[in-house]
């Protein structure tokens, strides 16, 4: 039987397609090879994130790029060739191009849409098309749907490079990678006897907050968090192909961000009564393992080595020496941001003293 391009195609290659943006490009380009005059389409999947509620691509046909656009509210129940009143991102873009008419070919509550607009008004036999595709579509979309929601709920839970090592397949007990980075630690101080004090709920409430702060400081500068543990949290900045340098100063940027939204909490908790959540950060330079450990049947994603260990105790310090922030020798010798020495220490479980840093205050 000969299939016109586009239905060839999504029955022979799109069920292998990875990514959205690969599925909606290539699939413009074989309805064009067909002889559909569009001029742009957009693909929306539902994303069962924290915070994003779907994510769409865009594909401009004069081009072939794509561009993504994320989405914080929930896609309207709508059917067959009926409008979506909350995905105005989508319709928006698409009625700048053609004749600004958009067409539906899949629109489903909570499910993939897909939108098309075409250069002129489609002739009958082109709508048709354009219809069979979207019924030949379905399948490998659902298909792409569950590996996205998939990623998703992965980063949310394990964060960005952990999940990707498990939809890699990585399941096992294994070595792992090696990693080199900046490694930072931080923890809030006294909040074992402060949440007993505490209601579980106001517990919850500070532990989020405090997340929120350095967490988001991290990932505003090109870090991952990794872990947390208790009311610590564990992340890195890798170094890669850059200077370590570059490292080193993001993570302190972030730091300096984590202190200033701390400071502003601890004022609006004062407003409310409520004790300040003092904390203290410690960063070092170094390789850490990062990989699978456990059970036969039950893993976790981890990181050890000494540059893990060296970190979690620097922070240690923090409270001894009266600061909120630590930095170790070898990520003072990198970076670019003027330090003030506090002289070698010795950290508990490490062989040899360490140089100590910290911020120069102001």
């Amino acid at each position: 039987m000969q299939l016109p391009f586009a239905l060839g195609w999504l029955v022979d290659i799109a069920g292998d397609v990875r990514g959205a943006d690969d599925f909606l490009a290539s699939l413009g380009a074989q309805l064009i090879a067909d002889g559909l005059p569009l001029a742009a389409g957009a693909l929306t999947l539902a994303a069962p994130h924290p915070i994003i509620a779907r994510r769409t691509w865009l594909w401009r046909a004069q081009t072939g790029a794509v561009i993504e656009a994320l989405g914080f509210e929930p896609l309207a129940p709508t059917g067959f060739g009926k409008s979506l009143p909350q995905d105005n991102v989508a319709r928006s873009w698409l009625a700048q191009f053609g004749d600004g008419v958009v067409l539906d070919t899949i629109a489903a509550p909570d499910g993939p849409t897909l939108s098309w607009t075409a250069q002129k008004p489609l002739a009958e036999s082109e709508a048709a098309l354009l219809q069979q595709a979207a019924r030949f579509a379905a399948a490998p979309l659902a298909v792409l749907a569950s590996r996205s929601t998939l990623a998703a709920l992965l980063e949310a839970y394990l964060g960005r490079r952990s999940a990707a090592q498990v939809l890699a397949g990585r399941l096992g007990r294994e070595t792992g990678e090696t990693i080199r980075a900046v490694l930072l630690y931080g923890d809030l101080r006294g909040f074992t006897a402060l949440s007993e004090s505490m209601a579980p709920e106001a517990v919850v409430e500070a532990l989020d907050a405090w997340f929120d702060r350095i967490g988001g400081a991290v990932h505003a500068f090109g870090g991952e968090v990794l872990k947390f543990i208790g009311d610590g949290v564990l992340a890195i900045f890798p170094i890669g192909d850059r200077p370590p340098s570059a490292a080193c100063d993001a993570a302190l940027r972030a730091v300096d961000a984590a202190r200033a939204g701390m400071a502003h909490l601890d004022q609006a908790r004062a407003r409310r009564g409520l004790p300040p959540l003092p904390f203290g950060v410690a960063l070092h330079l170094g390789e850490m393992l990062w990989g699978n450990i456990g059970t036969a049947d039950r893993l976790d994603f981890t990181a050890i080595g000494p540059a893990v260990n060296l970190v979690s105790r620097l922070e240690g310090l923090c409270k001894p020496l009266g600061r909120s922030v630590l930095i170790s020798g070898a990520a003072a010798a990198e970076a670019t941001t003027p330090l003030l020495s506090l002289g070698e220490h010795t950290l508990r479980g490490i062989a040899a003293p360490c140089a100590v840093f910290t911020l120069r205050e102001t």
